[in-house]
């Protein structure tokens, strides 16, 4: 190791501000159109259908191309592949804004969350280049804080930007937030980003990640059409079809590898039996996270008539809730009985959650947030609990050198499932919703939660006791 690797790059607390501010954008646009349903559905005439595209169509968009954006980042370089997908998403973020039509401001949620797939996949890249290995630790530990203060400042900068109304903008505020963050991180990453060498020997596997990208779109297509459609022949060909298109792709990775071609991902990590059960618990759980939160949102919204910004707050005691098992996760409860153990009593706090919520609902006649308070920082609890060990946990499972194949995988299902729990939650809120029941559209909710949960529990068996093992 030569002495500037030793010391690192001199303006790596640079790189390390960028990466998290674009990591911010991705969390900000991944959850602050939560509160838009009821403005975009009068301005825009938006159905229950729309809404479900406008939210998840972007994560799906975002999660299929991730592992397609991680590969052009090696072939092309990832300064490069930073700078073009971050001014991309700060152009989507805008056009967003803009945007004529519910069409069309699905059509930009889908380029906009494809354009964060080229952006995200090199941050780790960029970090680990810019750091001694010394300083990895407290590198990667501003993750954690990023990651929590993106998902609470979502909703609740949304709600206040459509209540404020400023400039008559409403709903079209929310998007125009990012322009001004991505041009001043553009400048930054422009001038200070390091450069790195392209290697123009990989070969990128189109077919592979068209593949990915048509797959995941049969499985989340006809969970949100299929409702309003009655559930023909056609949604079940389709999900059976999105099964089949991700076992071809990785039989696919396994022949190019086998006959020494360049592929996508490292398929030998889907032999690890435990990494594969892993994957599944990771889809439940976002699945499962991303919906419920979602439709407590439309529950206070098109339900109790909470204005935006009532219903962005509404998420304080979910956030505030995750902090605490975060921090009781990650300080020493995960390192002190293993992942395994503390994901399924995060399971099991969730259950207790999701208890509370189901009989503090039927008491609505003079509802007031209040009555959920208790309910949402326990379940909040829960989910902190998982999510600080969930991707060490599922990555302790391979050896040391897949985990840039596994972590982007991670990824990917995270994102992609994500958006199959926008699908499923939103499907089965609003089969009620449409009726005057949204509270009962919240209860069913908490049943396809639990068991999601259950499930979850379950398969978090398989894992390693010890992240470390």
């Amino acid at each position: 190791m030569t002495q500037v690797e030793a010391a690192g790059y001199k303006h790596r607390w640079l790189v390390l501000t960028v990466v998290l501010i674009a990591e911010m954008m991705d969390l900000l646009d991944s959850t602050i159109v939560n509160v838009g349903g009821p403005a975009l559905a009068e301005k825009l005439h938006a159905t229950p259908t729309d809404l479900q595209w406008v939210i998840g169509g972007y994560a799906l968009a975002l999660g299929s191309g991730l592992i397609l954006g991680g590969r052009l980042g090696d072939r092309f370089g990832r300064r490069n592949m930073f700078l073009f997908g971050l001014i991309g998403f700060t152009l989507a973020s805008l056009a967003c804004a803009f945007a004529p039509t519910v069409l069309a401001l699905i059509v930009l949620r889908f380029v906009q969350g494809f354009l964060g797939a080229m952006l995200l996949p090199q941050g780790f890249g960029l970090i680990r280049e810019a750091f001694p290995p010394a300083e990895f630790g407290k590198a990667f530990a501003a993750y954690g804080p990023a990651f929590g203060l993106g998902g609470i400042l979502g909703p609740i900068i949304g709600g206040f930007l459509i209540q404020a109304n400023i400039l008559d903008l409403g709903w079209r505020a929310v998007f125009l937030v990012n322009v001004p963050i991505g041009i001043v991180a553009t400048l930054i990453s422009y001038r200070y980003l390091q450069k790195s060498s392209p290697d123009k020997a990989i070969k990128i596997d189109i077919f592979g990640a068209l593949l990915v990208m048509i797959s995941s779109g049969l499985l989340v297509y006809p969970l949100i059409k299929g409702q309003e459609a009655g559930w023909p022949l056609w949604t079940y060909l389709m999900l059976v079809g999105s099964v089949l298109g991700f076992l071809l792709f990785a039989r696919l990775e396994f022949n190019a590898r086998k006959h020494g071609k360049t592929s996508l991902i490292d398929p030998s990590i889907f032999q690890k039996r435990a990494y594969t059960f892993g994957l599944a618990g990771l889809g439940l759980y976002f699945a499962g996270f991303t919906g419920i939160y979602l439709i407590l949102t439309l529950f206070l919204q098109f339900g109790e008539k909470f204005t935006s910004a009532e219903a962005g707050l509404g998420n304080i005691p979910i956030a505030l809730g995750s902090a605490i098992g975060g921090t009781i996760s990650g300080a020493f409860l995960a390192e002190k009985i293993g992942g395994r153990f503390t994901l399924q009593i995060g399971a099991a706090v969730q259950v207790v959650g999701i208890a509370l919520l189901w009989f503090a609902l039927p008491s609505l006649a003079n509802f007031s947030i209040w009555q959920l308070v208790p309910a949402l920082i326990v379940s909040g609890i829960g989910t902190g609990l998982i999510a600080a060990p969930i991707f060490d946990t599922i990555l302790s499972t391979v050896e040391p050198q897949q985990s840039g194949s596994a972590s982007g995988v991670l990824s990917a299902v995270q994102s992609v499932f994500s958006s199959v729990g926008v699908a499923i939650f939103g499907t089965v809120f609003f089969s009620f919703a449409l009726k005057g029941q949204a509270d009962q559209g919240f209860r069913s909710g908490l049943l396809v939660q639990l068991g999601l949960v259950a499930v979850f529990a379950v398969v978090a068996s398989i894992l390693p006791k010890r992240i470390r093992d």
